[in-house]
């Protein structure tokens, strides 16, 4: 086995990559993919250990140059992205991130995540009821893609007039984020960072002359032993905050329900008994997740499953493998709404866990228990397509009635 039928390009692979991983994780779990330059870890005993492990970090700019690193250096016109990624948390290794953190968590505390949760319920029920009294549509534009914009965008403090603008700029920023993506896509991120970044710039300075009761404004203020956010760290996790709390939710609400029609029997259980919603959220993100692959670099040389690889290679850790796992899930390939224990690794693991966690799980939880209240004979109406991307794993459309 070489992993040739690990194809992150095919379509077939994107709809299904599950048969490819169950082969992988037994006859090639560690393998060097040549067309990514990539090391392929597919088992959840690795996928968990090498997250938590400081031997791998997101970046290796803090120890070392491209060139010093063997790496060639980006072009010159991307800097505008790299200059506004690297500003944010999920690109930075400590002690660098460590501060970041720790400021970003004083103004993004689980209070203030909780408190949201009546105006995401409010959301929910506001989009499920347009979508219902519609006969039905296109769930993903109507319900997934509306509800986490305007949350982050309430959160943050956007103005409602200018939040047409956030969709459009993180889509184009996350095409950054696919393998080998090609130089329109490219040149594409490198303008939405720009218009990004200078909106996020005006509207910082902005709160900072007149505060509101809003994240940027506590953002611009946080203050730990004297230190606080430079404007072009707030910049950074404002934008972290909308692209990874956007698009990875957006997906898990139409990878989700795709789940479910899929396992109408399951759907039955959910629909019966609401009180599954919770355990419900945790499988749905484990059983077809949106992230499905995360990128390290080797910061020293390191063995995985009895094969070394060197310092400087990049490791594509496969998520969506690990969480079908059989050492770790039993009947892995089966959705269980009410499965416990379930450790999924879909928010990641280690100093990179997602902060935005309970966010995304109270926005799934009250956008799947809208939909049912709302439509409870919702159903599928046409058969959907995925995207081509593979690192950010989602529906183009999901059509349904009721």
């Amino acid at each position: 086995m070489t992993g040739m039928t690990y194809d992150p390009w095919s379509p077939e692979f994107v709809a299904d990559p599950y048969p490819t991983f169950e082969r992988l994780r037994v006859d090639s779990p560690v393998f060097f993919h040549e067309p990514t330059r990539q090391w392929v870890i597919s088992r959840y005993e690795d996928v968990n250990a090498l997250l938590r492990d400081r031997r791998l970090g997101r970046t290796y700019l803090h120890l070392a140059s491209h060139e010093e690193f063997g790496q060639q250096p980006e072009a010159e016109f991307l800097r505008p992205f790299w200059d506004l990624v690297r500003a944010g948390m999920l690109d930075m290794e400590p002690p660098v991130h460590t501060r970041l953190r720790r400021l970003v968590s004083k103004a993004f505390t689980a209070p203030m995540v909780e408190g949201l949760r009546p105006t995401i319920r409010r959301l929910s029920e506001e989009l499920a009821a347009g979508l219902a009294e519609r006969g039905g549509g296109d769930l993903i534009a109507e319900v997934a893609e509306p509800l986490p914009v305007n949350v982050i965008a309430e959160m943050l403090g956007v103005p409602v007039a200018d939040r047409p603008l956030l969709r459009p700029w993180s889509a184009d920023i996350c095409g950054m984020y696919e393998l080998n993506p090609p130089d329109d896509v490219q040149r594409t991120a490198v303008r939405a960072a720009t218009e990004f970044s200078d909106y996020l710039r005006a509207l910082a300075r902005t709160r900072r002359a007149e505060p509101r009761d809003d994240l940027i404004t506590a953002l611009a203020h946080v203050v730990d032993e004297g230190d606080r956010l430079t404007e072009d760290e707030l910049i950074g996790t404002c934008v972290l905050l909308l692209n990874a709390g956007h698009e990875a939710t957006v997906n898990s609400t139409g990878n989700g329900w795709w789940s479910l029609f899929r396992n109408p029997g399951e759907l039955e259980r959910l629909r019966a008994d609401p009180s599954l919603v919770p355990t419900a959220v945790e499988e749905l993100l484990r059983y077809d997740t949106s992230a499905p692959m995360f990128e390290r670099w080797v910061l020293e040389d390191i063995t995985v499953g009895g094969v070394d690889i060197p310092r400087g290679s990049e490791v594509a850790l496969q998520f969506a493998s690990a969480n079908r796992d059989p050492e770790v899930f039993t009947d892995p390939d089966r959705l269980d709404l009410s499965r416990v224990p379930n450790p999924h690794i879909t928010f990641g693991l280690g100093i990179h866990y997602c902060l935005g966690a309970p966010l995304a799980r109270i926005e799934l939880a009250e956008s799947y228990g809208a939909l049912l209240r709302r439509m409870p004979e919702l159903r599928l109406s046409a058969e959907p397509k995925w995207k081509p991307g593979f690192v950010l794993r989602g529906l183009q459309a999901l059509y349904v009635e009721h």
